[in-house]
């Protein structure tokens, strides 16, 4: 009697752990979908403006990739390029957006009769705004930047904000702008 109600039974666990596993093969693969689509690496690949060329020699590719996504989602090309948009790029006159390449990161945003933003693209030595990476680290901690004298700090400049992020993220943010093509100080500062 015991017989048919154990082989039901088997067949049910059998069952229940082949549809156990064909749903966490499921959900696995899509948890591995969206990690993989959310990776800020792969994303900061993906929002390198078009017509900026980086240069990946002797460069950490995962930081490049995280320096981008870091530097191209938290402002610095508003501040840091000027004009921000390539003419019939700029999406807040509804246009698709294309960043201004010619002048990415190379400075020329003015604030007021005496503050321009600076080119933040890399010297002739490949390095950001001619820092090394534990002076452009420094500097965004405190935002003293070692070129200027003594005591002074840089204004305009979100430095407090930026100097919250981690170590990594800093990094990663020059690693980035040690990629990007070296541009002379911009041409047509303005507003």
């Amino acid at each position: 009697m015991n017989k048919p109600w154990r082989r039901s039974r088997r067949v049910w666990l059998v069952a229940a752990l082949i549809g156990s596993a064909a749903v966490s093969v499921s959900a696995a693969n899509f948890l591995r979908d969206f990690l993989d689509s959310e990776n800020p690496v792969k994303r900061g690949y993906a929002i390198v403006p078009a017509g900026v060329v980086l240069n990946l020699a002797d460069k950490d590719r995962q930081l490049v990739g995280l320096g981008s996504y870091v530097v191209n989602t938290s402002g610095c090309v508003d501040c840091h390029s000027h004009p921000t948009y390539s003419p019939g790029g700029d999406p807040f006159k509804g246009e698709p957006e294309r960043l201004n390449a010619e002048e990415y990161l190379s400075g020329g945003r003015q604030f007021g009769p005496t503050i321009t933003s600076a080119n933040i693209t890399p010297d002739n030595a490949g390095r950001p705004a001619g820092l090394t990476r534990r002076e452009f680290i420094q500097m965004m901690r405190t935002g003293h930047n070692p070129k200027d004298p003594p005591g002074t700090i840089v204004q305009v400049m979100p430095w407090p904000v930026y100097g919250k992020k981690t170590e990594l993220e800093l990094t990663a943010m020059y690693e980035y702008l040690r990629a990007i093509p070296s541009l002379p100080d911009n041409t047509h500062p303005g507003p």
